[in-house]
């Protein structure tokens, strides 16, 4: 897609950062006078997105996700995040369990003044 223009994006998040506005090939190209599909925006310039420009928010988007390498990483990151989920819920368990065992002494034990 072509490169309508760029810009600094100061509304969407804390950190400004350019953006770039891309648009539909077919609507900049010669001899082009009809989208395809007949989009319903082709009259206002066709279809249009816009990418954060730097390279780290470019990443994201260039990812080859069929990949090999990129299905094992995310697999990878998923099983830690699961661990990572168990050990939160079993730290609230014992949290809880110690809070009770604290409830139970406190009210067994005489009032003292």
């Amino acid at each position: 897609m072509p490169c309508l223009f760029t810009y600094i994006d100061r509304t969407l998040t804390l950190i400004e950062h350019e953006r770039a506005k891309y648009g539909c090939p077919l609507q900049h190209a010669e001899g082009s006078s009809a989208c395809p599909i007949g989009h319903k925006r082709w009259a206002k310039g066709g279809c249009t997105t816009t990418l954060p420009t730097s390279i780290s928010a470019r990443l994201r988007y260039t990812l080859d996700r069929e990949s090999p390498a990129y299905k094992d990483a995310y697999r990878q990151r998923t099983a830690t995040e699961r661990i990572n989920s168990q050990a939160n819920r079993n730290s609230l368990i014992y949290t809880l369990i110690n809070l009770r065992l604290l409830q139970r002494i406190r009210r067994r034990r005489p009032a003292t003044d």
